[in-house]
């Protein structure tokens, strides 16, 4: 079998904007000592480079961990700084902003997505697709520490919080690979700062091996508020199935997982043929267990213990542990209303005072969507005709209120054309062009934000009227915090001398009658010897061994300013309005 890993996952002038979408990184990765300022934590000062693996050196597998570093994988060095990339694509033809200044602060948040959880002793994955199919997503070393990168994330937004006060957080999805109650619990309990308990099952090593000893969780700031997007790992098995007895069954269960060919084999879950494995949580390097074909068997392969907090979680109950906490708000986001609805979409002003509004948008398939032959899996984007309509009197108050609108969904828009595991789905009632079309009816619609691909990367989706560039709006994609490159978003929204509005990251200054957005990855710094060091080495080796097609490489990372047009009514409508800038 030969997967890729983009397969697997899924998938007038006046009055403008600037949007700026930073990347930030773990703090546990950063020096103490010279690493200060709004700049320090992001690729505007520095990348990290990975270094090319020697011409001389063996071809390794991915589980060859300890080997790596002794054959030159996974070795990396810090690079120099990346600019902005500046984009007018939105624009009218001959714009120009040069007299343009920033004026007052609006709003500041970070996004972080796709951290993947892992159990990574749980008897029901897809190790096989990883390990024989080439797919990274499926299996390599990052599954060991997959807790601690998220709790160096955060540890990261604490001291960015420190320097300038950050007004929410929002993860947009995928907070667990496989639907897994642990899992789940160890995404909240990270932010909430608990103990971590990273293993399952006898939970063998605790006291001896770094990814299996427990540890506390730095936890976030408790004055940053945040919330939470729904992703297709969040409720389908291993993000492609929905569950079926037998998974739900293997799962709280000793017996690896049999599967055939999911990617290609109509039946699904109800297919046969290989032992997806499992990882040794007992040995340092988590060798694997367990992987193979049937046939290679005399009896079915079984991981050390089974373990109830294994078992898989419906929808519901996924939201519901968002209700056991100890940050804020509570529910994250979700009400009550969304437990009893099964409806995963809710919307929120961050701040009373200022006129934004978060659109948190549920984008993923439905368990019970029919089976489409020419394109498997449940990874698609989709809306159901109540998510559709759900959506459009949000957009609509929204505009009516004269209020900036930021989507927040899982699944990205308009980039990978069908038959892709990734793309729309074609079977539900509006069309991918249809939506997006609907979408640049709105002039206050600024940005829509999403996870799933695992990369950095933006798309301008301009005004279908040139004569009215306000109606066109930019989308932002955010890395995968478990995969290479391996980290999260800042944004700033800023308004501008002329009463327009910027979203900025770090250090940006751009204004005029646009909204900009500025995304500005971070590259970590890290403590040698520390398990955020050691897990950003086995990213790179991944990189290195898969080679993901990914944009922006050797790097990934991808810093650009990129604006968009104000209506004349939603310059009235922020003038005067924020915190004055100070330089």
């Amino acid at each position: 079998m030969k997967f890729s890993r983009r397969t697997f996952l899924k998938s007038g002038l006046s009055g403008a904007a600037l949007i700026v979408a930073s990347g930030a990184l773990p703090s546990t990765w950063l020096r103490s000592a010279g690493a200060a300022g709004k700049k320090s934590r992001t690729t505007l000062a520095r990348t990290v480079m990975p270094i090319p693996v020697p011409a001389s050196a063996p071809k390794l597998l991915p589980t060859d961990l300890a080997k790596y570093s002794q054959n030159g994988y996974g070795k990396w060095q810090m690079g120099e700084g990346l600019d902005y990339a500046k984009r007018l694509d939105l624009m009218k033809s001959g714009y120009s902003d040069a007299a343009v200044t920033p004026v007052a602060d609006l709003l500041r948040f970070f996004a972080i997505t796709d951290i993947h959880i892992s159990d990574k002793e749980t008897p029901a994955q897809a190790i096989l697709y990883g390990y024989r199919g080439g797919v990274s997503s499926a299996y390599s070393g990052v599954m060991l520490y997959t807790t601690h990168v998220l709790d160096a994330a955060i540890q990261t937004v604490n001291e960015m919080h420190k320097e300038t006060p950050i007004d929410f957080g929002i993860s947009l999805g995928d907070t667990c690979n496989n639907t897994q109650y642990n899992e789940t619990r160890w995404y909240v309990d990270v932010l909430d700062g608990k103990v971590i308990r990273p293993s399952s099952g006898t939970h063998v090593g605790a006291n001896t091996i770094d990814h299996q000893k427990p540890y506390r969780a730095a936890g976030l700031d408790k004055t940053i508020p945040w919330y939470q997007t729904m992703g297709n790992h969040d409720h389908f098995f291993i993000g492609f199935l929905p569950p079926n007895e037998y998974s739900r069954k293997t799962l709280i269960g000793e017996e690896i997982i049999n599967l055939g060919d999911v990617f290609t084999d109509p039946r699904g879950l109800d297919s046969r043929g290989f032992y997806m494995g499992a990882i040794d949580g007992g040995t340092p390097y988590g060798d694997l267990i367990g992987v193979g074909p049937e046939k290679d068997f005399a009896t079915p392969p079984k991981v050390r213990a089974a373990d109830p907090d294994r078992r898989s979680l419906y929808r519901r109950e996924w939201m519901n542990e968002f209700f056991k906490t100890s940050s804020s708000p509570v529910g994250h986001g979700f009400t009550q209303a969304n437990i009893d609805n099964d409806f995963a979409c809710y919307s929120f002003e961050p701040k009373s005072d200022i006129p934004i509004k978060v659109i948190v948008l549920d984008d993923t398939q439905g368990n019970d969507d029919p089976v489409n032959l020419e394109s498997l899996g449940y990874g698609h984007s989709a809306l159901d005709q109540a998510r559709y309509d759900w959506l459009m009197r949000e957009l609509d108050l929204g505009q009516a209120e004269g209020k900036l609108m930021i989507i927040a969904a899982h699944i990205p828009i308009g980039v990978e054309p069908w038959p892709s595991m990734m793309g729309w789905n074609p079977t539900i009632p509006v069309t991918e062009a249809q939506f997006i079309a609907k979408l640049q009816e709105y002039p206050n619609l600024i940005l829509f934000a999403a996870g799933h691909r695992h990369i950095n990367t933006v798309t301008a989706f301009k005004s279908p009227d040139p004569r009215r560039p306000e109606l066109g709006f930019w989308q932002i994609e955010t890395a995968s915090l478990r995969d290479f490159p391996q980290q999260f978003r800042l944004f700033e929204i800023v308004r501008n001398s002329d009463n327009t509005v910027s979203i900025l990251a770090t250090d940006v200054r751009n204004s005029d009658n646009t909204v900009s957005i500025l995304a500005t990855d971070v590259d970590p710094i890290v403590k040698d010897g520390s398990l955020a060091a050691t897990s950003r080495s086995y990213a790179v080796a991944a990189q290195q061994i898969f080679k993901n097609d990914m944009p922006y490489l050797p790097t990934a990372a991808y810093n650009a300013e990129l604006v968009v047009q104000l209506s004349p009514a939603m310059q009235a409508k922020i003038r005067g309005v924020g915190k004055p800038i100070r330089d």
